[in-house]
């Protein structure tokens, strides 16, 4: 009869752990009157890179970087720099998808997201007292 025999993990040798295909750029949301800006932090990536979507409340931003093959690869863990970001948001339905706007300078990327008008409210009532 065959046993089994588990070793406990050797801490000399690290696990190959799942990396992540892309990472979360840091970013920065100002709420305005009219609009919310966010401005994302994406060295490396221009224009022609930059994929904005939505889905439904959620908004999705994917900043692909060129990537270069370069001719010292003995640097050490340079697949790391080299990822492209992502960042999803669920910021709800109170803004106009349609008419964001977009600019991208010096990896820096600034998207305007205008808010839609709020329904005209009646004006308030005369208050009495219930209790």
């Amino acid at each position: 009869m065959h046993a089994l025999i588990q070793r406990p993990h050797d801490s000399r040798f690290p696990r190959a752990e799942a990396r992540p295909e892309h990472r979360t750029p840091p970013y920065d949301c100002t709420d305005l009157p009219q609009a919310l800006r966010l401005t994302l932090y994406v060295p490396g990536v221009d224009a022609s890179g930059v994929d904005i979507t939505t889905r439904g409340p959620d908004l999705v931003v994917t900043a692909r970087k060129a990537h270069h093959l370069r001719a010292n690869w003995q640097t050490l863990h340079l697949e790391n720099v080299q990822r492209d970001y992502r960042l999803s948001l669920r910021l709800g339905l109170g803004f106009d998808y349609e008419s964001l706007q977009a600019s991208i300078t010096g990896g820096v990327l600034t998207i305007v997201l205008p808010k839609t008008r709020p329904a005209t409210a009646a004006p308030p009532g005369r208050q009495r007292q219930v209790a």
